[in-house]
């Protein structure tokens, strides 16, 4: 083949496979401008309430714009936008929710102020609360597209079409990874390095519950690995540190992984 039949041949493939994607440069700058304008310190902009109305109208219309590119109808992108503004103010007291329990229960943190600022998780957090309804709006793409840009910038790698309760908490966060069927209650606590995934890769089950089912008051700590769309955690129990479960654990108990302590004049040596 020649280098110019070579060339056809991807600017082709290339016009056919990504018609229905959005830019993803115009993605990240709009997911990180809604970010800002709803938990960052006001800019010179953005300091009375009829600046802040004209940067929410502009962010509607930039997300107008990205729905647009996917599903190449501009009333039904349009709609789609207005759906998500409407769904906003529910989103963003979910999110306050969250920060509280991360304030609450981190013994580190010195205020709300500094987990909005400064800690991945929350970050993470509100990223996929903004995908999710996407997603839930069956704008499959551009969500994804949003949780991978956090999943590069935390190390969080969470799937827009799982679905989390409020008051969650991440801590530290990176490695994390929450599969796309995972469903998680309320007030759950997730530590670094934690997988909530799939027992299968196949393609066949792939419109079916892959992954677990975390239900309320669960608190999983570092390195734990939950596998599986028929396991169930149980309510108020607690998962310690690189547990590897793929069966259920009913509720009120906790689940370890004794890796046992010798003193070391009782070791033979090697």
């Amino acid at each position: 083949m020649s280098q110019k039949a070579f060339i056809a041949q991807i600017a082709e493939w290339k016009n056919k496979s990504f018609s229905a994607i959005p830019d993803k440069e115009l993605a990240t700058l709009f997911i990180d401008d809604l970010f800002s304008l709803l938990f960052l310190p006001a800019t010179l902009r953005q300091q009375n309430q009829y600046e802040l109305e004209k940067a929410f109208e502009s962010l509607k219309s930039h997300l107008s714009t990205l729905v647009y590119e996917v599903v190449k109808d501009g009333k039904a992108a349009q709609k789609a936008s207005d759906d998500f503004f409407d769904a906003l103010p529910g989103l963003y007291h979910t999110l306050q929710k969250d920060a509280q329990a991360i304030f609450l229960y981190d013994p580190a943190a010195q205020s709300p102020e500094e987990i909005v600022l400064a800690y991945p998780g929350f970050y993470a957090i509100a990223i996929y609360r903004f995908s999710n309804q996407l997603w839930k709006q069956q704008v499959k793409m551009l969500p994804r597209l949003f949780t991978e840009y956090a999943h590069s910038k935390t190390g969080i790698d969470i799937h827009p079409g799982a679905t989390i309760g409020e008051s969650f908490f991440i801590d530290h966060g990176t490695g994390i990874v929450i599969g796309e069927t995972t469903v998680i209650g309320k007030h759950v606590k997730i530590y670094q390095g934690v997988t909530i995934g799939a027992l299968s890769t196949s393609r066949e089950k792939v419109t079916g519950k892959r992954h677990p089912t975390i239900e309320d008051n669960v608190i999983i700590y570092s390195g734990a690995t939950i596998l599986g769309g028929e396991t169930l955690i149980g309510k108020n129990s607690i998962i310690g540190g690189n547990v590897w479960l793929t069966q259920s654990v009913p509720p009120n108990v906790m689940v370890e992984n004794h890796s046992g302590i010798i003193q070391k004049d009782k070791m033979k040596e090697v």
